[in-house]
């Protein structure tokens, strides 16, 4: 059957110019064609439809028909949900407790105020009571952990915290348990952190219930609970500032302990050493003593602390800032070794007339000093509570950004690598460097210094240097001999061939001339000389010995000649006068 409209169908007749509209579409579906004349031709306006095109079109209708009927809220569900995913994203806990360093850190910081009631946020409290009464409980169980803490309790130092919201999954616990530190006594029962879910919607750490059942048996253990003596002291930063002055003791004390032993022991062996600029060990025992001394009055003050009577504030706050310390004299003492160890290399080197390796010594202390420069400066950065993680992949991107707007000094860098990767010149050549002629004092990260004949000091960028063509003059294995011997004219052949056999014989009979190649032949007729030409090569390394041994060739030369009544020319010229008689 067939229908004829006229313009109600048109656009399904005449898809656009894309042919995959979505009148296109369905008409390819259903199985719309033009209805066409009896020569083939296509009939404007108008459309075909078959039965099977019919059948396509009922499903194409049932199926709309549906979409229509279909709820509302199941048709927007797939955009609403991630919206509503993105609404309920938990906001950041107000007491700082994503993870366990920062539980710990905010604790020990509302018990330096003696803000118990913040403190009560820091345990995991239950859900039986109503908010004043699980403030008032956790303030309690706050003022039972301080005590604890205080008579020999620890706490884990802040670098020892975990500063991850999943905590340490190598530590034997559940994922959701961490441990913190100790609460001393006989039972020496651990502190755990749980993992829960606060009332905002995110994940938290707290004194687990376990903590907490310990902290109430001990307290209801103690019948006579201590009383300070002698009254109140005062407190500086919530600690009694008796506490302060015995912790600082004891680290200022371990110290000067560690000090004067490295001091007797640098002593006696500077007694034992004869030649101390030559032992190594006796330059990596005086680079190593003084950081070594700092670095175990820390470790000694981490082991003393746990063992003292004393404010966990103070305790705590020592411990933090003290791994400060420690990261520095770790630095140092890495500092120092990498200077000692250079120095000794170098003097090595320089013994064995290595003088690239010593170029290679000087760059590997200069980046080893930068490597531990970041090294302790990303710890203490990490120490003092900034988010170095953060700042590191900050650092990444700048670093990106301050290759592409400092290319003249990675040029330069690179350029360093390549001068001693290549070895063009060595530290201590004669070398030519395009126009400077000079002796190579240094080669650096950035730049080469060069000595000129002059005195002066050349400094040139690496980038610029490593592609300057570079003329080395230490290289050299053997310096070329090839003066010209003029010798004077109104001699007779035979004595200008005995000349050339003088000459070539003294070259062969001297130890340091190479004979390959040797000779000395007549070359030419001069303005003034009868000319005779040498060469060869005199097979020595050192510039001072080579002009020696020139010196030494000349005068044997200047001496066989005279031997031989053949003098040598000096430029000369004849004048005749001719007059002319009238």
């Amino acid at each position: 059957m067939a229908f004829y409209p006229r313009q109600s169908l048109r656009s399904i007749s005449e898809p656009s110019s894309s042919g995959w509209n979505a009148i296109s579409v369905i008409r390819r579906f259903v199985g719309l064609k033009p209805l066409r004349n009896c020569d083939g031709q296509r009939l404007p306006d108008n459309i075909q439809i078959g039965p099977i095109s019919v059948l396509r079109l009922s499903v194409l209708l049932l199926l709309v028909a549906c979409a229509a009927l279909t709820p509302a809220s199941a048709q927007i569900a797939p955009v609403a949900e991630p919206m509503a995913e993105q609404a309920a994203a938990p906001a950041p806990d107000p007491f700082s407790r994503e993870t366990p360093r920062g539980t710990v850190t905010g604790l020990i910081s509302a018990l330096a105020a003696k803000d118990y009631t913040r403190a009560a946020h820091y345990f995991h409290l239950s859900a039986e009571e109503d908010e004043a009464q699980l403030a008032d409980q956790g303030a309690i169980w706050a003022t039972q952990l301080q005590a604890a803490l205080d008579q020999q309790g620890t706490l884990l130092p802040f670098g020892a915290l975990s500063n991850e919201a999943i905590g340490r999954l190598d530590d034997g616990l559940p994922g959701d348990t961490e441990e913190v530190g100790r609460l001393g006594g006989e039972e020496n029962l651990p502190i755990l952190l749980t993992r829960t879910d606060s009332p905002a919607g995110s994940e938290v750490w707290g004194i687990s219930q376990e903590t907490v059942e310990a902290l109430e048996a001990a307290s209801s253990a103690a019948t006579d609970p201590a009383e300070p003596e002698g009254g109140e002291s005062a407190e500086v930063a919530g600690a009694p500032l008796l506490d302060w002055a015995l912790l600082l003791g004891i680290a200022a004390g371990s110290f000067l302990l560690y000090w004067l032993i490295s001091a007797g022991l640098l002593a006696f062996m500077r007694r034992l050493v004869a030649d101390r600029e030559k032992s190594a060990i006796y330059r990596f025992t005086q680079a190593a003593l003084p950081p070594l001394s700092l670095f175990l009055a820390v470790v000694t003050f981490h082991l003393w602390t746990g063992s003292i009577e004393a404010s966990i504030v103070a305790r705590q706050t020592l411990l933090r800032y003290i791994g400060i310390v420690g990261w520095v004299a770790l630095a140092w003492f890495g500092l120092r070794l990498v200077d000692a160890v250079a120095r000794v290399t170098t003097a090595r080197m320089e013994r064995q007339q290595r003088r690239q390796a010593v170029s290679v010594v000087l760059l590997l202390r200069r980046a080893a000093k930068i490597l531990l420069a970041v090294i302790a400066m990303v710890a203490i950065l990490d120490t003092l509570g900034f988010d170095v993680t953060t700042g590191l992949a900050a650092l990444g991107i700048g670093g990106i950004a301050l290759a592409f707007g400092a290319q003249k000094a990675v040029e330069n860098f690179i350029g360093s690598l390549n001068v001693v990767a290549d070895r063009p010149a060595q530290v201590g050549d004669f070398c030519r460097a395009g126009d400077i002629v000079g002796t190579v004092e240094d080669i650096g990260m950035r730049s080469t210094r060069i000595r000129t004949l002059e005195r002066t000091l050349v400094t040139i960028p690496n980038g610029d240097f490593s592609s300057r063509e570079i003329e080395n003059f230490a290289k050299r294995d053997r310096f070329l001999f090839n003066p010209t011997i003029g010798v004077e004219y109104g001699i007779s052949a035979a004595e200008l061939r005995r000349a050339v056999e003088i000459i070539e014989q003294i070259l062969r009979d001297h130890e340091a001339v190479d004979n390959d190649g040797l000779r000395a032949r007549f070359a030419h007729f001069g303005e003034s000389s009868l000319d005779i030409e040498i060469w060869s090569y005199i097979i020595v390394a050192d510039y001072a010995e080579s002009r020696l041994i020139r010196q030494e060739l000349l005068l044997a030369i200047f001496e066989r000649l005279e031997e031989a009544g053949l003098a040598i020319a000096f430029p000369t010229r004849t004048v005749h006068l001719v007059t002319e008689s009238d």
